[in-house]
């Protein structure tokens, strides 16, 4: 047995039903699902409509790299939105954002080498597993509101850069919803030019935001605008989940570094990843449409809006920058396990502890998401 896997953690909703586990809610109120990061808003109609039309694809056998129609709509959906130029061999179809952030840390670290990945704090659990079945030790850097929720690169020491092999960064982050700014991401690629690590950039939730004319800055983007239009040693993750509401699809891409997409694809070969061709079908339909994805983020702010008109009668809090949470601050007669239960057993609504979602910093031996 791979002993690598007695170092993963509980998931985050099994901690959770545990808590849980023996209490009732003494409220007669329906039941509000707080605690999960699952969209609850329709997927695009036309789906529906290909499903119809597009069984006989399933006695297919799909090309791992995908067909040439979802290539090509990548690559220009890709170049739109972050106004680059990368090319189709410089982007990859993918069973949706998780399997492959998880997928590439078995395929890019050297399993005999003393690698650190380093994870952000509060982080997605994908990320510390990748990184421990791949035999590397987590370094996890925390996203405070000291630092308005952004990595301080400064505070992580040089011995520890002179090991890292791999970066995780969430923009806009899960659970906070910041944003990285560009002097946050350049300093980071500068540090990767220093160091040869790779960074993995996870931009799931990059298309849901509150100003239309002002959509969340990527790597590939910044890239492009520091001419550094190789894109060196970076790698965009992004999917259908959250932008068309189609997490049941398991459809995203991957893109940037064409040396480490050509690499990554060797790889997904062999593990057997290629994507179904009636998933494709949709997926082309879904990425080449923008008029389901602006009725999405108009539908999050009319919830922001309603939730925070409510909140906001008894503590200050405001909308994140983009995704959809709320990082919630605990009252301070509680901790976050406590507060969870309270919510619950009086008003019917689960949400999720903050301590679930990081681990005690790498730095400070604190856990930045036991207040939220």
């Amino acid at each position: 047995m791979n002993q690598q896997q007695n170092l993963l953690h509980p998931y985050p909703f099994e901690r959770l039903r545990q808590l849980k586990n023996g209490h009732t809610s003494n409220s007669e109120q329906a039941h509000i699902a707080l605690s999960i990061g699952e969209p609850q808003h329709k997927p695009p109609a036309f789906v529906q409509d290909i499903l119809n039309s597009g069984l006989s694809l399933l006695s297919k056998y799909p090309l791992t790299s995908g067909t040439n129609a979802l290539k090509e709509t990548l690559t220009k959906w890709v170049n739109t939105r972050y106004k680059c130029n990368i090319d189709t061999d410089s982007v990859l179809p993918v069973n949706g954002s998780r399997e492959a952030l998880f997928a590439l840390a078995q395929s890019v670290l050297d399993h005999n080498s003393s690698a650190i990945v380093l994870l952000p704090n509060p982080f997605y659990q994908i990320y510390e597993g990748a990184a421990l079945m791949a035999g590397a030790e987590p370094y996890y850097y925390d996203t405070e509101s000291t630092n308005n929720f952004e990595p301080n690169w400064s505070s992580i020491p040089k011995d520890i850069w002179k090991r890292v092999g791999l970066v995780y960064t969430c923009s806009p982050g899960n659970p906070t919803g910041k944003i990285m700014s560009a002097t946050c991401l350049q300093e980071l690629i500068e540090l990767s030019d220093q160091h040869n690590f790779i960074i993995a950039s996870d931009e799931c939730y990059s298309e849901i935001y509150p100003n239309q004319a002002k959509p969340p800055l990527g790597i590939l983007e910044l890239c492009e605008q520091i001419n550094r239009s190789t894109y060196k040693n970076c790698i965009v993750f992004n999917s259908l989940s959250k932008r068309s509401n189609l997490p049941g699809l398991r459809s995203g891409f991957v893109a940037g570094d064409k040396k480490l997409i050509q690499h990554f694809l060797q790889y997904r070969t062999y593990h057997g990843s290629a994507m179904p061709l009636l998933t494709q079908e949709i997926s082309v339909a879904a990425w080449s449409d923008e008029a389901h994805v602006i009725t999405n983020r108009q539908a999050y702010d009319q919830k922001y809006e309603a939730v925070l008109t409510i909140l906001k009668q008894n503590q200050s809090i405001s909308r994140p920058e983009a995704a959809f949470f709320l990082w919630y601050p605990v009252p301070e007669k509680f901790n976050d396990e406590s507060f969870t239960l309270a919510l619950f057993k009086q008003t019917n609504i689960t949400v999720l502890p903050g301590s679930y979602l990081s681990r005690n910093s790498s730095q400070q031996q604190t856990n930045p998401g036991s207040k939220y």
